[in-house]
């Protein structure tokens, strides 16, 4: 009897269990979430109507810049998500855009099927509203929320609001359009209004294993950070003369050997206008606008990226992109 046989026939008894530990080093090492008991873990979906402080409130629970910001309605535009891990308790926030009542272009319509299809799988909506007000943009995303899934109130801004008597019959005009189940004022620049939310928002959350490491806290890709760097600019210092329909697209992102940096990364992307008039107006007087787009996008790249970065920007007019499906679609839009 060859060795090989005798092992088979020795394992041929009665078989020992897995140790739990054994099994949970193995998921742990194929990448699987192991639940560990007390964790906590969910989606919560951060809604409204544009420009209503959406993207500032989640910068402020992630603790670090992630969504982009602008006074400029319809920033952004993409389903992004945001993790915050605290103690036993995992939250994962994500940021839609704000959902579109006018113009009904191709560039639209993408950007309320990425706001439908963020509300419709979560553990918790944070209907992000202005202290006080309440208009038809707002009415059209409340309209959107399907019953069952717990949803809280944010009545952010609540700085701006001068006499606080004038928000109750505000709130029972709320409630009566919707059953919130709970009203949370805040505002999202006060870090004691941020530290309350968790808690608020912690118990509505399974139990289960965390879908993210304890250290991450975006799902987005370093390109995709770039591109919405240089947007964030962009509409910063064109301010309202330039439509929303204005993109960045990425070019190239590679990273190089250097001996001055312990990273470099050279990265070039296109701003896309619809004119060549939108065009003259992103470069600037002798490419003055241009040029403090690009300084001010590769500085806050250097922080985000932590690598010293070497930028191009190029700006091009492609006329009608946002009733272009296909061209949409290609720029990066779901």
């Amino acid at each position: 009897m060859n060795d090989a046989t005798h092992d088979v026939a020795g394992d041929a008894g009665e078989e020992k269990p897995a140790a739990q530990d054994d099994i949970g080093a193995m998921l742990a090492a194929a990448g699987a979430p192991v639940h560990v008991e007390g964790q906590r873990c969910g989606l919560i979906a951060i809604v409204g109507k544009p420009n209503v402080g959406k993207s500032t409130l989640m910068n402020a629970l992630v603790g670090q810049k992630i969504s982009i910001t602008s006074r400029k309605a319809q920033t952004t535009r993409h389903r992004i998500t945001g993790i915050a891990t605290r103690e036993a308790t995992q939250f994962v926030f994500v940021d839609t855009p704000g959902f579109q009542t006018q113009h009904s272009t191709a560039l639209n319509k993408s950007l309320n099927k990425t706001v439908m299809g963020a509300i419709s799988d979560v553990d918790l909506i944070l209907f992000v509203v202005e202290a006080g007000n309440f208009t038809l943009a707002d009415a059209k995303v409340l309209s959107l929320f399907k019953p069952g899934i717990p949803t809280l109130l944010l009545a952010n801004k609540l700085d701006q609001v001068h006499r606080r008597a004038d928000l109750a019959p505000w709130l029972k005009s709320m409630q009566e359009r919707h059953p919130f189940t709970e009203f949370v004022p805040m505002s999202a620049k006060k870090r004691d209004d941020i530290q309350r939310l968790f808690g608020i928002c912690e118990k509505y959350l399974p139990e289960q294993a965390w879908f993210y490491g304890p250290d991450e806290l975006t799902d987005r890709s370093e390109k995709f950070l770039v591109t919405e760097t240089v947007r964030e600019k962009l509409f910063r210092f064109t301010g309202d003369e330039l439509p929303y329909t204005s993109t960045v697209v990425l070019d190239k992102f590679t990273e190089e050997k250097s001996k001055e940096h312990k990273r470099f990364v050279r990265v070039a992307v296109t701003i896309v206008v619809e004119r060549d008039g939108h065009k003259a107006m992103v470069i600037g007087d002798k490419g003055d606008r241009l040029k403090r787009i690009s300084t001010e996008a590769r500085q806050e790249l250097e922080r985000l990226l932590d690598a010293k970065v070497f930028l191009e920007v190029w700006v091009k007019v492609r006329s009608g992109w946002a009733d272009d499906e296909a061209r949409v679609r290609s720029f990066g839009y779901e």
